[in-house]
C-alpha cells in the first residue's frame, strides 16, 4: 500500500451541495419522481385520530 495517500473526509456544507433530480421510465416514458403522487404513504402521516369520550357526546 502506498504510504503516501492519506486518509481524508471531505465534507460538504448544505449551501455546497447540488440536488440531484432522479428520473425514471414509467409505462413507456421518463419522468422524474419528484412528480409522483406521495399516495397513501404521504397521506398516512396527515391522519387525525380521535377518541369518542373526549367529544363530549358519550356519557
Amino acid at each position: 500500500m502506498n504510504e503516501n495517500v492519506k486518509d481524508t473526509n471531505i465534507e460538504l456544507k448544505d449551501e455546497e451541495r447540488t440536488k440531484c433530480e432522479i428520473w425514471t421510465r414509467v409505462m413507456g416514458y421518463h419522468r422524474p419522481i419528484s412528480s409522483f403522487n406521495i399516495g397513501k404513504q404521504g397521506e398516512f402521516a396527515e391522519r387525525k385520530y380521535f377518541d369518542e369520550k373526549k367529544c363530549g357526546c358519550s356519557k
